[in-house]
């Protein structure tokens, strides 16, 4: 895969993302920890994970120290969709800076993160972006039911946008 390639779907993945959150913007903090069947867990605990994966594989991709890619995110530090959102923000900026650092050439080298894993670095990037589209579309579904639809989030409907901005 292409470096540009590659940034085409992390701009989509935060597009998706900026959807939800504004969707859940809305929501009351009962309705943000209302118990879930969907996900397994409440918007809040699904979007804290969404955000702990993104986070944690970046850093682990970047071969930062274990301890800081193991270390969990703990949904009860996120009591308002505000906090969330501004961590995730900040998530944002550093995971485009380092993805504007990798080129063609460094994304098909073999990551070596996993024993006897040999797959290129790209494929852990595009395991993060389409992990985090799972949980997403169970967002949307629990917003959905609760009235906050974000509307759609396909890749081709952010496409549609960026062409028609």
């Amino acid at each position: 895969m292409r470096q540009s390639e590659l940034a085409t779907l992390i701009d989509y993945m935060y597009w998706a993302n900026s959807r939800i959150l504004q969707s859940a913007a809305r929501l009351t903090d009962a309705q943000f920890r209302l118990p879930s069947v969907i996900a397994g867990r409440d918007l809040r605990g699904t979007l804290v994970h969404t955000l702990d994966v993104e986070l944690s594989w970046r850093r682990r991709l970047q071969r930062r120290p274990e301890e800081e890619w193991k270390k969990a995110l703990a949904a009860s530090d996120y009591r308002k969709v505000a906090t969330l959102a501004d961590h995730w923000s900040r998530d944002e900026a550093e995971m485009r800076e380092w993805i504007a650092t990798l080129d063609d050439e460094k994304l098909a080298q073999n990551a070596d993160v996993e024993p006897g894993k040999d797959f290129p670095l790209w494929y852990y990037v595009v395991h993060l972006i389409t992990h985090s589209q799972q949980h997403r579309a169970e967002s949307a579904q629990l917003l959905t039911q609760l009235g906050l639809s974000p509307g759609d989030v396909d890749f081709l409907d952010f496409c549609d946008e960026r062409v028609s901005v």
